[in-house]
């Protein structure tokens, strides 16, 4: 997509909002000089923000919306608040009068007023929530996080489409290798739902990229591209892998500042350290994305910087410039026969939104 489109951006979202949204967008703004934002939120506080940021002003529309949906607001309350900042971004995107949205602020709302506002693509059931990784062999894209607490193989089976698609589209790869998380990696482990997907799977038209079940290690191994499991086993793994990143930062701090020779050897291997910074840098892979909904929706964390909140933006500017969901239906229409052979055809489990 050549021609200029527009995002709208959640100003009001985030613990640093909406200063850290602003700043921002003026270092997306350097690298798709084609985009435009709509920054929802209110006018009193937007107004000087853009002004003192020659390219906020270049690149931003500010559009006024009173209201801020709390971190710790209810889902059933936020739906109610139509002059909200986030609701207000949202209907912007169903309007048609922007491509996607991009907000750092609640989860469980903003999953829950896209699916509401938006809603899904025909023949997906759920929308599942996505984000890249680091490992060992380079990026892996990880999906559910979070949205969907149980999922039934149907579930599982449109992760992967879903998966494989977003892996091509952000990744560039021509043809992502999956696996289901599971607890072993033998054919008999884990329980039905996954092993049903798998057989499923292997019938599928991505069959030559399943490779079958993962295990823990594996993530962060970089195994395969693309890890398929339900939202409550992702959101676990992917806060455990936060934690452990954390817990490593910190013990090579302490060790690098606990005596003169650690200091000297810090200062010996400071350039490949610096190095590892820059890879496992958070922001870096900041940006998860509500794969299956009937626009561009990305989730940026709620506790990042300008920096972090750009790439929020880099992810969803790949989105729309390589019309995702426009290559997605096609792949629907596909795994549509295939789900109807082996009795999945029909919608799973309630959904259950994590907070």
């Amino acid at each position: 997509m050549s021609e200029p489109f527009t995002l709208a951006v959640d100003a009001m979202g985030g613990d640093q909002a909406p200063d850290m949204v602003v700043e921002g967008l003026a270092i997306a703004a350097e690298r798709h000089p084609g985009a435009r934002f709509l920054l929802v939120g209110d006018e009193a506080r937007l107004q000087p923000l853009v002004a003192d940021c020659k390219r906020a002003q270049a690149c931003c529309l500010v559009r006024h919306a009173p209201d801020v949906i709390a971190n710790d607001a209810k889902v059933s309350a936020a739906l109610r608040m139509r002059g909200a900042s986030m609701r207000v971004a949202i209907d912007a995107v169903a309007a048609g009068h922007a491509q996607g949205v991009v907000s750092a602020g609640n989860t469980g709302a903003l999953l829950a007023l896209s699916k509401f506002v938006i809603k899904t693509l025909p023949g997906i059931d759920r929308p599942a929530m996505a984000a890249i990784m680091p490992s060992a062999r380079g990026d892996v894209v990880m999906l559910d996080l979070g949205a969907n607490l149980a999922c039934d193989p149907r579930n599982l089976v449109e992760f992967a489409l879903l998966g494989d698609m977003f892996a091509r589209t952000v990744l560039g790869l021509t043809a992502p290798t999956i696996g289901l998380l599971n607890v072993g990696s033998e054919e008999l482990k884990g329980h039905d739902q996954i092993r049903d997907a798998a057989d499923i799977l292997r019938r599928s038209h991505i069959a030559c990229q399943f490779h079958g079940f993962v295990e823990g290690h594996d993530i962060a191994a970089g195994t395969t591209d693309i890890v398929i499991t339900d939202g409550f086993t992702g959101n676990v793994a992917l806060k455990t892998g936060e934690g452990a990143l954390k817990l490593v930062n910190d013990l090579l701090r302490q060790i690098f500042a606990s005596s003169l020779s650690s200091k000297l050897g810090y200062f010996l291997a400071r350039s490949g350290l610096d190095q590892m910074k820059v890879w496992l840098d958070p922001r870096r892979y900041n940006g998860a994305v509500f794969l299956g909904l009937n626009g561009v929706v990305v989730k940026s964390h709620g506790g990042t910087d300008a920096e972090g909140f750009a790439h929020a933006v880099d992810v969803a500017v790949d989105m729309v410039t390589h019309r995702f969901n426009e290559r997605l239906r096609e792949g629907i229409g596909r795994l549509g026969g295939v789900l109807a052979q082996s009795g999945a055809g029909k919608p799973g489990l309630t959904p259950a939104i994590s907070r």
